[in-house]
């Protein structure tokens, strides 16, 4: 259904586009000129790869559907007279490798001040030599260094895309001693892999002895003719403690985990790295020395693990691509109180993939903060969450029984757990025996659209040992098209009772999350809501409708793209991450209508926009849907593209050319 803009702010294709091309003409002569472009315009659309979405036609009657949709389950319903609609995922979306965008890269060993020290010596295939490496090195992107003006020197010397800022004669780095002191033994970014980890993890040298314990337990024959796997629950001891009624324990109350400094191959600056065991001490597979304490030999009760305090307060769900850590930042500073890193494949972390650790990371500022896993199978999972229990610091973990995709639902995980029950007993069971903090659930409605199941999984949930439930309102064949069903989520969080139930569904303001409170949820997790409008917390917090200003948007995407320069780094590799993350982002931005445009209020979350004029050049080229739109607002931030630069979003729908 197309949301509804004020009549005076309308316009049609043919004005919008024309009105972007000449850069913010007045209106009236935009529309001119797109009636004399019209027949190149529809010229356009034909030949183009992606046609646009029948969701952008303003039409009187509205098609309903949010359109987020991943693969569809069916073949996707024809329209008379117009094309089918798009759909799905972008499956073969093309993948920009470092080598497509820079040739001739510099060696790290160079970078590092250490070329005589290159492993690799002269098999090394990057330069060594600085001034042949600056001839073929694209200009300077601006100015002013992010990361050199925050800590003082940037790591990234001579291949910094803003490395006018802080090189001197002979491409010296320049450091500022007063303001790199400041940083010195600061770590901002917690959950670092180590290169000794990622040995161990390699060569299979990580020793698990409680998750081994837990599986032995499973083999062995139950007296049920002979045959294992099915899950204990707890032992004759702990059923007699479990009722106990020790005093709470707030998440920051306890001991931090150890955390493990960054791997060798990805240099950040040093402010960045967190302090902790190089060698892997506090690895189970290290033995230790010393006197045997209580915590060697005995087992934590169930009531003495941390509690999970976070009733009434707002949780950033999980986002896979677009929930990364300079975005959870985003949403930090406009109110999230709980954020959750992407979901991460258990048997990846397993192999000490650094991709997929990357998922981990944590910043200072996310004061509570958990990881999602995915998994299909008690043994991988259950040895996950040990090797994470003693690697990692976090607040709780949560296991993904919502994802919709095929990749993971063909393989028993996500969803697919939901019609594995001894499956999924056997992970929640074997995961909370060996993690000392919470245990977290994430759950659908269920697996089909009209037949739930979520109301008689919760109690087993409750009884198997898990300390929360997120319960998304849409079953796995609807993935995220209709509305959520939030009348289901409120019996249930009765069922779920006295654990805490988050609800997650179409909020999209303050009016949705007072109507979801309204439900007896302890809590609400926010999805794409945050996505659309990342200040949408702060509208929470302080029920009112905020119209943030084109400018005051580009602000917050700068602050993005400065924080992205600060993870991924000011390279060109990292400039482009982060230019990839940002087109990711603004697949979801341009679906906010401005508060001021709107003919009544709140906008819904599966309300596309129509086109419509901006109250200035920038609010309208924030409002396109086309691909190519948002890589200009990526050039107005991060400089031109490279040469031959394509880019298609995640979702069919998100966007045309």
């Amino acid at each position: 259904m197309a949301a509804p803009v004020r009549a005076r702010f309308l316009a049609s294709k043919e004005q919008f586009h024309a009105y972007l091309r000449a850069g913010g003409e007045p209106r009236g002569q935009a529309g001119n000129e797109g009636e004399e472009e019209e027949g190149e315009e529809k010229k356009e659309e034909v030949d183009s790869c992606q046609s646009e979405p029948p969701a952008k036609r303003v039409r009187s009657e509205g098609l309903g559907q949010d359109g987020e949709s991943r693969e569809d389950a069916g073949a996707a319903e024809k329209e008379p007279g117009e094309r089918k609609r798009a759909r799905g995922q972008n499956k073969s979306r093309p993948c920009m490798k470092p080598n497509h965008y820079e040739q001739s890269r510099l060696c790290p060993s160079v970078t590092q001040g250490c070329a005589e020290k290159c492993f690799f010596g002269p098999r090394c295939r990057f330069l060594h030599d600085v001034g042949e490496y600056m001839a073929a090195k694209p200009a300077d992107l601006g100015r002013s260094c992010v990361l050199f003006e925050t800590f003082g020197k940037c790591t990234y010397g001579v291949t910094c895309r803003f490395a006018q800022a802080h090189l001197g004669d002979g491409y010296q780095n320049i450091v500022n001693t007063e303001l790199a002191k400041q940083w010195e033994g600061k770590s901002l970014v917690r959950n670092n892999l180590s290169k000794d980890l990622q040995h161990q993890l390699r060569k299979r040298k990580f020793i698990f002895k409680k998750a081994d314990e837990y599986l032995r337990g499973l083999a062995k024959p139950h007296g049920n003719g002979g045959k294992g796997g099915k899950a204990t629950g707890q032992s004759t001891e702990e059923q007699e403690v479990s009722d106990c009624t020790a005093p709470q324990e707030a998440l920051g109350d306890s001991p931090e985990c150890p955390v493990l400094p960054e791997q060798g191959d990805d240099p950040k600056p040093d402010a960045l790295q967190s302090p902790g065991p190089t060698s892997g001490e506090e690895a189970s597979s290290i033995k230790t020395v010393g006197p045997v304490t209580d915590e060697d030999i005995i087992k934590l009760r169930s009531c003495e693990k941390r509690k999970l305090e976070i009733q009434g307060k707002l949780y950033l769900a999980p986002l896979t691509t677009c929930g990364n850590l300079p975005f959870r930042r985003i949403c930090k500073r406009f109110g999230a109180d709980v954020t959750c890193g992407e979901m991460a494949v258990c048997t990846n972390l397993l192999q000490g993939q650094s991709s997929e650790w990357a998922l981990l990371k944590r910043h200072h500022t996310e004061d509570i903060f958990g990881v999602q896993l995915e998994g299909a199978f008690p043994d991988t999972m259950t040895k996950c969450a040990e090797l994470l229990n003693q690697t990692i610091e976090v607040d709780f973990v949560d296991i993904n029984v919502g994802c919709p995709i095929d990749l993971v639902y063909k393989k028993g995980g996500g969803c697919a757990l939901m019609t594995r029950p001894n499956k999924f007993e056997q992970i929640v069971r074997g995961m909370n025996s060996v993690l000392d903090v919470p245990l977290t659930v994430k759950i659908r409605t269920g697996v089909q659209e009209k037949i739930n199941v979520a109301h008689k999984i919760i109690p087993k949930i409750r009884e198997w040992g898990a300390s929360m439930v997120t319960l998304h309102g849409r079953s796995r064949e609807q993935r995220y098209t209709r509305g959520a069903d939030w009348d289901y989520i409120a019996e249930c969080a009765k069922i779920a009772s006295p654990m805490p139930l988050f609800g997650n569904g179409d909020i999209l303001s303050y009016e949705d999350a007072n109507r979801a409170m309204e439900m007896g949820v302890s809590g609400i997790m926010i999805a794409r809501g945050a996505l659309i409008k990342p200040w949408l917390f702060t509208e929470i917090k302080e029920q009112r409708h905020w119209d943030v200003s084109s400018s005051e948007r580009f602000d917050i995407l700068k602050d993005f793209t400065n924080y992205g320069l600060e993870h991924w780094g000011s390279d060109t590799q990292g400039v482009e991450k982060t230019r990839k993350f940002l087109l990711e982002w603004l697949s979801f931005l341009c679906r906010y209508i401005p508060v001021g445009l709107l003919e009544y209020l709140p906008q819904k979350i599966n309300e596309r926009p129509p086109y419509y004029m901006g109250r200035d050049y920038l609010e309208t080229l924030m409002a396109s849907q086309n691909v190519d739109d948002w890589i200009k607002i990526s050039e107005l931030l991060l400089g031109p593209v490279p040469t031959s630069f394509t880019f298609l979003p995640k979702h069919k729908a998100n966007s045309y050319r």
